[in-house]
């Protein structure tokens, strides 16, 4: 294959997974909970490892700046690295929820697929405390994230760019919502 055949597949591949239909309800859904925690004084907390965790911190900011919206993630390094060194690092993301997360709180985790121990152990953590959680997966339809939140949104590709840049869009298109709304308001 040449590269603009490559390219071409490449291209086809966001054209499929950044406006899938299914996702829409789930969107409008979290851009709800979102608002509601946002008016109840609760804020909404985006974690991620890597990539997401760049995305998570792109999210807060964003949701905060630009929505009004408060909004965190967990990308300390001190943090990380006390809780990694204290809890072990597939615990660190939970431990991380058990101190700031508070009742009535949005979690929203970001895992390319959906596999981070650390992200699966907060997963179940967050469903078990009935935070109202969101995962953001992609890869294998099977991954263990996939079904712990209320709101599970997965990308059906195996390219981390793809699963990645597609979670983007897909939260800064609630952030966006949000700031429509607002002007409606």
């Amino acid at each position: 294959m040449n590269e603009k055949e490559w390219l071409s597949n490449y291209f086809s591949q966001y054209q499929k997974s950044i406006p899938q239909v299914s996702v829409y309800k789930d969107l409008v859904e979290l851009k709800n909970w979102i608002v509601e925690a946002h008016k109840a004084g609760k804020k909404t907390i985006f974690v991620g490892n890597g990539g997401s965790a760049a995305m998570a911190s792109h999210c807060a900011v964003d949701f905060t700046k630009t929505a009004g919206i408060r909004a965190v993630n967990f990308n300390e390094a001190d943090l990380i690295t006390c809780f990694a060194n204290d809890y072990g690092y597939e615990n660190w993301v939970q431990k991380a929820l058990e101190f700031y997360a508070d009742k009535g709180d949005v979690v929203v985790l970001i895992s390319s697929s959906g596999k981070s121990p650390n992200m699966v152990h907060a997963s179940q953590w967050a469903a078990k405390q009935g935070f109202r959680l969101a995962t953001v997966t992609g890869f294998s339809s099977q991954n263990p994230m996939k079904s712990l939140g209320k709101i599970n949104l997965w990308v059906d590709s195996t390219s981390y760019n793809i699963v990645e840049n597609t979670h983007l869009v897909w939260l800064l298109s609630v952030c966006d919502l949000i700031i429509e709304e607002q002007k409606g308001a």
